[in-house]
């Protein structure tokens, strides 16, 4: 097996006229944290989108070039869709639950998969939040709504949600941003925790947070990858003027 879970080779996404990435190139390790980072609209999130075929939900989207999930390019005509989304699990932006118990919200995933044993559901929720380090919280409260959940809890239960159909990878899209300091302390935590499992894939606005919580980080800029390498070395010795622009707080 590849020491690779994701590479991409001259991948370009449009959408119209948009040219919104430009021939990315990128080899992503298994079971390590890649952090995105860049300004605002520099494609950060639409690069994400590509490794479990989201941007697929825009009409006006095209992408070109190649996405290798360990090895299988996920963009050929007879790939299923909804097995690479099961593949590769999402994390997004702000939290959100099913308007249903917790407990429901991790099995949804396994419901639609055809699980249907009671003592398989309890044990792959029991475990989903466990690995979310959200069981202890919750375990006397499974029935309860997910909407009741503090945001935090909420966010760590889209993460189980998302571990309960035994993903590959874990994309991750400003999953904090929502989030107060704590909180966030307790996602962090949990990200080096998963890696130990999973490959995850983050994209941050928080520098502070890539550097903390990442071992490779990517730099983008309008759409192109400037830089991406170790996360030590990108902060403290970029080899791009541009990237220690932004890293240094010139612009961003």
């Amino acid at each position: 097996m590849s020491n690779l879970a994701i590479e991409t080779k001259a991948l370009g996404v449009w959408f119209g006229k948009n040219h919104a990435v430009h021939n990315v190139t990128l080899e992503i390790p298994v079971n390590r944290i890649t952090a995105i980072i860049g300004p605002s609209g520099c494609g950060k999130s639409t690069l994400l989108r590509c490794f479990n075929r989201m941007n697929d939900l825009i009409p006006t989207a095209q992408v070109e070039g190649v996405v290798l999930l360990n090895g299988e390019n996920i963009y050929e005509r007879d790939v299923d869709v909804s097995q690479v989304r099961r593949r590769v699990g999402m994390v997004f932006q702000k939290p959100n639950p099913f308007p249903k118990s917790i407990y429901e919200n991790v099995a949804f995933g396994l419901r639609i998969e055809g699980v249907n044993s009671k003592s398989e559901f309890d044990s792959i929720v029991r475990r989903s939040l466990e690995s979310a380090a959200l069981w202890d919280e919750v375990k006397d409260r499974l029935n309860d709504s997910a909407i009741d959940l503090s945001g935090g809890q909420q966010q760590r239960l889209c993460i189980a949600r998302a571990l309960a159909v035994d993903p590959e990878v874990i994309l991750m899209d400003e999953p904090c941003s929502a989030l107060d300091p704590q909180a966030t302390a307790k996602i962090e935590q949990l990200m080096g925790e998963l890696k130990e499992s999973y490959t995850v894939v983050i994209v941050t606005h928080n520098m502070q947070q890539a550097a903390r919580v990442s071992d490779r980080t990517a730099f983008m800029y309008l759409g192109e990858l400037q830089e991406y390498g170790p996360t030590q070395q990108v902060f403290e010795n970029p080899k791009n003027e541009l990237t220690e622009r932004y890293i240094t707080g010139k612009f961003g």
